[in-house]
């Protein structure tokens, strides 16, 4: 039970729908409808998904592990190394996963003929290792590396994509096939790139409201993170900002996109759940920025990103 408190699982859930949201689109957006997948694409993608989540895994033991002085301080409740689990049995459980990981993705690039897979992983593991020693602690620059290591996993799916499907020559009339807006997306790789800015910018919001929330055990190991160089109420205008003019672009995105590609507005609908969530959480931080009201904006920016990954899976349904 604690090492499962320790590898965060519900985190580990949101990769994994992500990932699998991902495939969800792909084929439901393929440029012919109902086309299969490439032969044993299923069961590769299950190892891509485990090897991911394993390395997420591993990256949540050695953060908390570099993070235990902090943590007695911030959150001396939820203290698992040290407290339910020796240090060294932390850093094995660590490099267990890894190698498993790293095992997985060398099966798949010694499959598909390339290094995609290897390189990915290897620059995955590592980051996770120097921000969670060095680099949580630095101005901004750990903020940015988990903010772009979330961005990664929808751009890992793309690339997986890409080599599962460069071997096999699909061809369909655009004037043929019945959803223009989702050929579009297909063809362009916007969806990707929209869900992976969109995953980029929210979460390296949620990473400065965390480093507002846990600014007491943040000064006990001397970090410089954001809240603690300029105080909590110039991050706290600077996360409204950066939280507005996400919803400002994303709201011209989609007008743009509704109007361009006559989508229906029961196509957009989500957007809508993650305007609110957005907006609760901009509200939340201008009335108060007490460690409850920042666990409050930080839970409804998670939402907001589970609603935009599980967009796929809403479109399944209702095409």
């Amino acid at each position: 039970m604690h090492f499962l408190r320790l590898i965060r699982p519900v985190n580990l859930i949101v990769i994994a729908v992500t990932m699998y949201a991902v495939r969800v689109f792909i084929f439901l957006a393929a440029p012919v409808p109902g086309i299969p997948a490439p032969p044993g694409e299923a069961f590769d993608f299950f190892l891509l998904v485990l090897s991911t989540v394993m390395i997420a895994a591993g990256g949540n033991i050695i953060n908390d592990y570099f993070d235990v002085k902090a943590d007695r301080v911030n959150k001396p409740q939820k203290l698992i190394i040290t407290k339910h689990i020796k240090p060294r049995w932390a850093i094995v459980s660590h490099w267990i996963l890894n190698f498993i990981a790293f095992a997985i993705a060398g099966y798949l690039s010694w499959r598909y003929k390339t290094f995609w897979y290897v390189f990915i992983h290897l620059l995955t593991i590592n980051a996770l290792w120097f921000y969670s020693m060095y680099f949580k602690r630095r101005f901004l620059i750990g903020n940015l590396i988990i903010a772009g290591l979330t961005a990664l996993v929808p751009i890992l799916c793309g690339i997986h994509f890409y080599i599962q499907t460069s071997s096999h020559t699909y061809t369909a009339s655009h004037s043929t096939y019945p959803y223009s807006w989702l050929y579009h997306l297909y063809t362009h790789g916007l969806f990707i790139y929209v869900l992976a800015v969109f995953a980029f910018a929210l979460n390296f919001v949620r990473e400065i409201i965390k480093d507002m929330e846990d600014i007491a055990g943040d000064e006990v190991l001397k970090a410089k993170t954001l809240p603690i160089v300029l105080g909590k109420q110039r991050t706290k205008w600077i996360s409204v900002a950066l939280l507005s003019g996400i919803l400002l672009a994303g709201t011209i995105i989609c007008v743009q996109w509704y109007h361009l590609q006559d989508v229906s507005f029961q196509v957009t609908a989500p957007a809508l759940l993650i305007v609110i969530s957005c907006l609760f959480s901009i509200f939340t931080l201008l009335f108060s920025i007490e460690k409850a009201s920042l666990k409050r904006a930080d839970f409804s920016l998670k939402i907001a990103m589970m609603i935009g990954c599980c967009i796929p899976f809403y479109w399944y349904f209702i095409l």
